[in-house]
């Protein structure tokens, strides 16, 4: 083995004269490889913000056309995240027993068809069913997706790259915000339209999905080495001719004890000891910025047009608002990789909390823009860090069920809070509502600072 290629080893694998297939893949740099896994998981990951943010303008749509209660239309949008919460812990427990990539093809195929089908509703108990069945497709292809991408990229720049990934939530909610402006407000029938259109790309993506390769560590737990053996030597070949890999490999537990390769530990659950504290601290965060996110931007059309805005307008106010995003991801993933996670992660989650505050008190059309751009910035961010920040926590055993089981915990409060708003807005208005928000997010905040710091490490 060549010691001296690429990026250099630590002093514990230089004692070693192998390494095993998870560091081989720590040391590459940002390959054309890595880069089509990033964009076919990010076709996904904006096609799924695109979904989610669509309801809120159909909502927005039907409650004028279809003359509906406060009631129906939070359940037109909690009811996604009801599936959404049961699908994101069954698809983190099936990705570990059956792997990352079949949870990606069967979670698109399940949403793509049940948005499509929804397009067809003509009733709201009949909407109500389709979106259930389109948020378990949804709920479940998201903590995978981040456990996937998350599993190839080198330690360096993995932070960054899954803030990347993240990023494509923007484009989604962007392209949804799109969609409401010039399709679901162009005429009555434009909601059913703008479903037709979400499920097109979302079939599409499950033929890409498709060749999307498998999770290295998870073969490996699996026992199918020569399969993940292949996947890593191309990895490589694409990282170029010095970073081939010509020593000793593990292919059995016999050879990894032989060889001091250090391997998961298959006994480890998400509430042993040593992950006890974790666990409690990213289920806080995820049920806090559920809360508050959810609360807020499914529910911000609806309250536009109940101060007073045409639908148009605030569609068209909405769409400004989301743009703030991209520059919100774009300073995660400068500074996650610069400060750390954990700080990161706290400082857009207070900066949320502020901007909830200012959106709160906002009442002419330049607060209202200014506040909701500074909301979306911090909260996308938010977002970035805590995704990132999931995978890194737990080994490969777990890694799937440890994402999925949290990211199910905090659907519990997305699907509460639309259906809280309605009576928070008729006890203390907007300012109520988003005083509220505000505490959610300053409780995540605090929540961040009980993680391990992950920055630079390596992922077993």
């Amino acid at each position: 083995m060549n010691k001296t290629q690429g990026e250099q080893v630590s002093n514990e694998e230089a004692e070693r004269d192998v390494l095993a297939r998870s560091e081989r893949l720590e040391r590459l740099p940002f390959t054309k490889k890595l880069g089509k896994l990033l964009g076919t998981s990010g076709i996904g990951w904006a096609l799924d913000a695109m979904d989610v943010g669509l309801i809120s303008f159909i909502v927005a749509a039907l409650g004028e056309q279809w003359m509906l209660s406060d009631s129906e239309r939070s359940w037109i949008i909690s009811i996604g995240f009801v599936g959404m919460a049961i699908g994101a812990t069954l698809g983190g427990l099936l990705a570990d027993k059956i792997g990352r990539r079949s949870v990606f093809a069967l979670t698109l195929l399940i949403y793509g068809l049940a948005t499509g089908a929804s397009a067809l509703a003509t009733s709201v108990g009949v909407l109500l069913v389709f979106r259930f069945i389109v948020g378990l497709g949804l709920g479940a292809e998201l903590p995978v997706a981040s456990t996937l991408v998350s599993e190839f990229a080198p330690k360096k720049i993995r932070g960054r790259i899954i803030v990347w990934l993240e990023a494509f939530w923007a484009l989604g909610w962007i392209l949804a915000a799109l969609i409401g402006y010039f399709v679901v407000a162009g005429s009555d029938d434009g909601w059913r339209w703008g479903l037709v259109i979400g499920a097109v790309p979302a079939l599409y993506s499950l033929i890409i999905r498709l060749h999307a390769p498998e999770s290295v560590r998870f073969l490996e737990t699996k026992g199918k080495y020569s399969e993940a053996e292949k996947i890593v030597q191309e990895y490589e070949e694409s990282a170029g001719p010095e970073y081939a890999y010509t020593g000793p490999t593990v292919n059995s537990d016999a050879d990894a004890e032989a060889l001091k390769v250090p391997q998961p530990d298959k006994h480890l659950t998400i509430w042993s000891p040593s992950m006890r504290r974790r666990t409690i601290a990213l289920w806080v965060i995820w049920f806090a910025i559920n809360f508050s996110y959810y609360g807020a931007f499914t529910w911000i059309p609806s309250l536009l047009t109940a101060q007073g805005f045409s639908l148009v307008k605030s569609f068209e106010f909405t769409l400004i608002i989301t743009l703030a995003q991209i520059p919100g991801y774009a300073l995660s993933a400068y500074l996650i990789e610069k400060i750390g996670r954990r700080k990161t992660l706290a400082i857009f989650l207070a900066g949320s909390a502020l901007a909830a505050i200012l959106y709160g008190q906002a009442g002419s059309e330049w607060q209202i823009i200014a506040a909701g751009m500074l909301l979306s910035f911090f909260n996308l961010g938010a977002w970035g860090a805590l995704y990132a920040i999931g995978p890194e926590l737990y080994p490969t055993t777990v890694r799937g069920t440890g994402t999925g089981a949290a990211a199910g915990f905090g659907r519990i409060a997305s699907i509460l809070t639309p259906l809280l708003v309605p009576f928070f807005i008729t006890w203390g208005g907007n300012a109520l509502t988003f005083t509220i928000f505000s505490a959610a997010f300053a409780i995540a905040a605090g929540a961040a600072f009980f993680l391990p710091e992950q920055k630079g490490k390596a992922i077993n």
